[in-house]
């Protein structure tokens, strides 16, 4: 795998990407350069809001009137690069869509301009009769952006729950709720707090601007190709060699572009033919990329936009998020690695010849500064708790020493970089926008609060059943909506029922993020495996399954923090270091039962030894990372003898399995 050659695949650009997938108008120069000054405006905006600046009225802006005026930036951007229909041109903007992108700065430029007196004045509840047609016109607004940038699925679920408050008298039951007419729901939602300004625009406009921009910044800079390269020279050479360079570079590189389609285009188009051309079966190289690339949404130290308003949700700092998933990813990674090393051994595949590989020394000397500025976002994250400035400081010293380098953005690359960012930008704030009305619905009628009293008593008891409701539905959920969607609309409804049922709030709130994700990878509607389908020339539902089979132990992973939310960094250091001891030997036996290879014994043979060897070690890998005490209602003590005693049957079934092979075989021969 050479060097030139990884460079080549790697440094498709997020423009491309974001194009092919999203289906965004390839805008003339003059567009172009519109949308670049405006994404410039935009990033200005934030960097004097977050820094406290002054830059514009000799003060930082009013938080209300920052908010507006960067939501109506972003969703007038929408109308220019999300075309209305998947037929309609991608290379003219035509004159209603100008028109919409007019209004959309418009009426937010006079809400920004008013943004004080519609505090002081309470204009939530005592508007003035054109301020409620203006409220109208928005979430119009609002309703189309979340249309272009998320589909259908998402107008429909954002249409249907942001006007649930004119109807929620009549609805039956539990998701009855208190109803208001049209015109104050659209005040409520416009005006209010807890709607379009809520913990969705805030998140996004005080954090995600900075991890957004970093993202990009490090695509344009070569960021991509360097983890690729490195990867290849750490991993390429051993056994399922390209397998382990997916998960190391898809890991690395899904942190940056926090979506999991995005990092599947951009990975797999060097590690799936890698794969193949070891011994891998396509669909098993293609399930490997989507797995791997899932999981980069969870990595730190950049996670989606998820992670930003789950530190809203819990009132807590970004840094704790970052500390509390690190964990959790890391055990994602590490049970497919080991799925994909026993995968290898047991199959005979080797590696890459070492010759085809780039050299460690050369690509550290040529991509140094991607470590240094991954350790100073890491250092002013955890040390210095600055993670609304933190990306912004990282993007500037990314950008100032690779100007220095062979590979300095020219003019137009860094127009590229910034009207990408603009795009990203734009597709992030009209989802959220949406969302944000989904959540001022449910904190209007009050529905939420009474959900999660019923989901309590309907499970009773049983913390496991309402876990299980919890995921099928994060999972059923994720199907028609983004990660991000599908976990703000969980938080509010099943979180606080987990928590009441005596469960961690970090750990709960992770619990319902994973499970949204994995719906990535799982039938009917795996995006990411069909994705990786597209690459390998394979059945999309095939692959969607050799995903969801491969990523078993990702299915568990969820369970285990929640029972155990020392896994999250929740607990005394002792528990922490016990828990995460015994997970990860939890997964490394569930692996080996899970593909038939055991390290230290080898290849698990046929046979009814065989079986036995493999439905123990499963067995005991889920009984090492189960939790003792009460929330299972098994001791430690007693859980730990029976992981020993399953873990140590199935060690001595596998090795009779490989003495009664040779045995079977010497028998058929002498039969013959």
């Amino acid at each position: 795998m050479k060097q030139n050659a990884s460079d080549v695949g790697v440094e498709r650009s997020i423009a491309e990407e974001v194009q092919d997938v999203q289906r965004c108008r390839n805008l003339p120069r003059g567009w172009s350069a519109a949308m670049a000054a405006l994404t410039v405006t935009a990033i200005l905006l934030a960097i004097n809001q977050i820094f406290a600046l002054g830059f514009f009225v000799g003060y930082t802006l009013f938080e209300s009137a920052y908010l507006y005026l960067v939501t109506g930036a972003m969703l007038s951007m929408v109308f220019v690069y999300f075309p209305p229909t998947a037929r309609a041109s991608r290379s003219r903007v035509p004159w209603y869509d100008v028109g919409l992108a007019l209004l959309a700065l418009g009426l937010f430029g006079y809400l920004a301009v008013n943004a004080d007196r519609i505090v002081t004045e309470a204009w939530e509840y005592t508007a003035p009769a054109y301020a409620h047609l203006l409220a109208l016109l928005i979430w119009a607004l609002i309703l189309e952006s979340a249309r272009r940038t998320g589909g259908w699925p998402i107008f429909v679920v954002v249409l249907v729950i942001s006007t649930y408050p004119i109807y929620a008298d009549q609805m039956p039951g539990i998701i009855s709720g208190l109803a208001t007419d049209v015109r104050s729901t659209a005040a409520l939602h416009i005006f209010g707090e807890e709607s379009l300004l809520g913990i969705a625009m805030r998140a996004f406009a005080l954090l995600v601007f900075g991890f957004l921009l970093f993202g990009v910044a490090l695509q344009f800079t070569g960021g991509g190709a360097f983890f690729m390269q490195l990867a290849f020279a750490l991993l390429g050479h051993y056994r399922g060699g390209p397998a382990k360079v997916a998960i190391f570079s898809s890991g690395l590189m899904g942190s940056m572009s926090g979506g999991p389609i995005t990092n599947v285009l951009t990975t797999g188009t060097l590690t799936i033919p890698a794969m193949a051309r070891i011994g891998f079966s396509r669909r098993y190289a293609a399930g490997v990329e989507a797995c791997a690339s899932t999981g980069g949404v969870l990595m730190p130290p950049i996670m989606g936009a998820a992670a930003f308003v789950m530190a809203n949700f819990l009132n807590v700092g970004y840094t704790e998020i970052v500390i509390a998933a690190i964990f959790p990813a890391l055990l994602y990674y590490f049970g497919l690695f080991m799925q994909i090393d026993a995968y290898a051994a047991r199959q005979g595949l080797g590696g890459l010849p070492r010759e085809e590989l780039p050299r460690l020394g050369q690509v550290l000397k040529s991509g140094w500064y991607f470590i240094l500025v991954f350790v100073l976002l890491t250092w002013m994250l955890v040390y210095l708790q600055r993670q609304s400035t933190a990306p912004f400081y990282a993007t500037a010293l990314l950008l100032a020493i690779n100007q220095c380098t062979a590979h300095r953005l020219s003019l137009r690359k860094l127009m590229a970089l910034i009207t990408t960012t603009g795009a990203l930008l734009a597709e992030l704030a009209g989802l959220l926008a949406g969302i944000g009305l989904i959540v001022g619905a449910l904190q209007i009628t009050g529905v939420a609060g009474t959900l999660a009293n019923d989901l309590v008593f309907l499970a009773g008891d049983n913390v496991l059943l309402l876990l299980i409701f919890g995921a099928a539905t994060s999972f059923v959920l994720g199907i028609g909506m983004t990660v991000t969607a599908a976990y703000m609309f969980l938080a509010i409804i099943l979180v606080p029922a987990l928590i009441r049922a005596g469960l961690d709030p970090m750990a709960s709130h992770m619990f319902v993020l994973y499970w949204g994700m994995l719906s990535y990878i799982t039938p009917p509607v795996a995006l990411a495996a069909f994705a990786a389908a597209s690459l390998a020339q394979e059945s999309p539902m095939k692959v969607a399954l050799e995903s969801m089979r491969l990523g078993t132990i990702i299915y568990f992973i969820p369970f285990f923090f929640v029972f155990n939310p020392a896994l999250v960094m929740q607990g005394p250091a002792w528990e922490i270091a016990v828990v995460s001891t015994t997970a990860t030997a939890g997964v490394v036996l569930l692996a080996a039962g899970l593909q038939g290879y055991l390290l230290g014994v080898g290849r698990i043979g046929a046979g009814w030894a065989g079986w036995l060897s493999r439905g123990c070690l499963v067995c005991a890998g889920l009984a090492f990372a189960a939790p003792g005490g009460g929330a299972m209602g098994i001791g430690v003590v007693r859980l730990a003898a029976l992981a020993a005693l399953l873990t140590a049957t199935g060690v001595g079934a596998a090795l009779l399995s490989r003495r009664r092979r040779p045995l079977a075989a010497a028998a058929l021969a002498a039969g013959d």
